[in-house]
C-alpha cells in the first residue's frame, strides 16, 4: 500500500514539474508598454498593460482625428470647411460637432467652436497681428455663433462664409477617447492616455492601484522652483481635462491678455479663475467643459457642474492675489493630496 502511494506521489510530482515547465515556457508575462510622440501640436504619452506594442495603430487613430479636426492640417475636413470647400464630414467630425453643439447649448455659448476668427484676431490661433479694437471685434462677432452652423446630411452648413471652426478645445480630449476605444477593442483593460494634459484612465497602473494624476500649480514660469503640484488625484475609468490661462497669454503695451476668449463678447476673459480641472465619463466632454468654465468664471462654473453632473476642481486668486481652491463634492473623493 505504501509503495503504491509513493509511486503516485512520484508521478504527481513529475506531472506538476512538467506542467510548471510548460506554463513557464509558453506564458508571456504582461508588461506595461509606454508609447509617446507628438500630435495636435503637443506631446502625448500612453501606458498600457499588454505584451503587444500597438503604437502604429495608435498613431493611425490619432492621425485620423488630426485629418478630421486640425485647423493646422491643410487637408483636414475642418480646414476644407473653413476655406469654403465642399466636403463631406466623416464619423469622427460628426461626433465631435454634435457634442460641441450640445455643450454650447448647455453653457449658453460659453463653449463655441465658431470662435476661430476671434482666436486668430487676438493672436492665439494660426494668425497673429495687431490686437483688435472694439469696432473690429464687433465686426468679427458677426461671423461667430454656434447657432449659425448646422450639420445636414453630413455636411456643415453655415450662414456666413466667413464663419470658421476651431475644435482645439475638444480635439485633444476626443483624441484620448479614440485611443481608449482602440485599446478597449483589443481587450486592453489597464491604461493611461495623456495628450497635452488631457487624460483618460482605465483599470490599474503597474503598482496595481488607480492612476495618480497631478494637477499643476498655476504659475507662469514653468521652470520656477516654486512650480509643482497643486493637487494629486487617484482616478480610473474616467476622462479628465484641465484648462488654464496662467501660461498661455499675450502681453501688449504692458497689458496681459488671456488666451481664453469669450465667444459671446469677443474679448479675452478677465476674472479670478486660473485653472479648471474637469472629470467626466469621457475626455472630450471634460475638455469642452474645462474651456467653458474658464470663460464663465468660478460662480457660474459651479452652477454648470450641478446642471450636467460634472465634477471639477478650481484654482483661483482671492482679493489679495492668494491661490485658493474649490472642489465639487464629487471631486473630493478623487483627491489624495493637496
Amino acid at each position: 500500500m505504501n509503495g503504491r502511494l509513493s509511486i503516485w506521489k512520484i508521478l504527481f510530482l513529475i506531472f506538476l514539474v512538467a506542467g510548471t515547465i510548460y506554463i513557464l515556457k509558453n506564458h508571456k508575462p504582461e508588461v506595461y508598454t509606454t508609447n509617446s510622440g507628438f500630435i495636435f501640436g503637443t506631446q502625448y504619452e500612453i501606458k498600457y498593460k499588454t505584451t503587444d506594442d500597438v503604437h502604429n495603430e495608435i498613431r493611425e487613430a490619432l492621425e485620423q482625428v488630426d485629418n478630421a479636426l486640425s485647423m493646422f492640417n491643410k487637408n483636414s475636413i475642418i480646414s476644407a470647411f473653413n476655406n469654403n470647400i465642399d466636403t463631406t464630414a466623416n464619423e469622427m467630425f460628426c461626433e465631435v460637432f454634435n457634442l460641441a453643439m450640445d455643450i454650447s447649448k448647455k453653457t449658453d455659448g460659453a463653449f463655441d467652436i465658431t470662435v476661430a476668427p476671434l482666436v486668430n484676431a487676438w493672436g492665439f490661433g494660426f494668425k497673429e497681428g495687431v490686437l483688435p479694437d472694439s469696432s473690429t471685434v464687433k465686426g468679427i462677432l458677426e461671423n461667430v455663433g454656434y447657432q449659425s452652423v448646422a450639420l445636414i446630411d453630413n455636411k456643415v452648413v453655415k450662414q456666413n462664409k466667413n464663419t470658421m471652426l476651431d475644435c482645439s478645445a475638444i480635439a485633444k480630449g476626443y483624441g484620448c477617447d479614440v485611443v481608449a476605444r482602440l485599446l478597449d477593442s483589443k481587450n486592453i483593460t489597464n491604461y493611461m492616455i495623456e495628450i497635452g494634459g488631457e487624460v483618460v484612465t482605465k483599470g490599474k497602473n503597474s503598482k496595481g492601484t488607480d492612476w495618480n494624476i497631478s494637477i499643476s500649480k498655476p504659475t507662469e514660469n514653468t521652470t520656477s522652483s516654486q512650480n509643482g503640484h497643486q493637487a494629486i488625484i487617484s482616478i480610473t475609468d474616467k476622462g479628465m481635462a484641465t484648462s488654464g490661462n496662467y501660461r498661455n497669454f499675450r502681453i501688449e503695451n504692458g497689458k496681459k491678455y488671456a488666451h481664453t476668449i469669450d465667444p459671446r463678447t469677443g474679448f479675452p476673459v478677465q476674472h479670478s479663475l486660473l485653472s479648471a480641472t474637469v472629470i467626466a465619463d469621457n475626455c472630450a466632454k471634460a475638455d469642452a467643459y474645462a474651456t467653458a468654465f474658464m470663460v464663465v468664471g468660478l460662480e457660474k462654473a459651479t452652477e454648470l457642474c450641478k446642471a450636467d453632473n460634472i465634477e471639477a476642481f478650481f484654482i483661483y486668486a482671492n482679493e489679495k492675489g492668494e491661490l485658493q481652491t474649490l472642489a465639487t463634492e464629487g471631486f473630493n473623493k478623487f483627491l489624495i493630496k493637496q
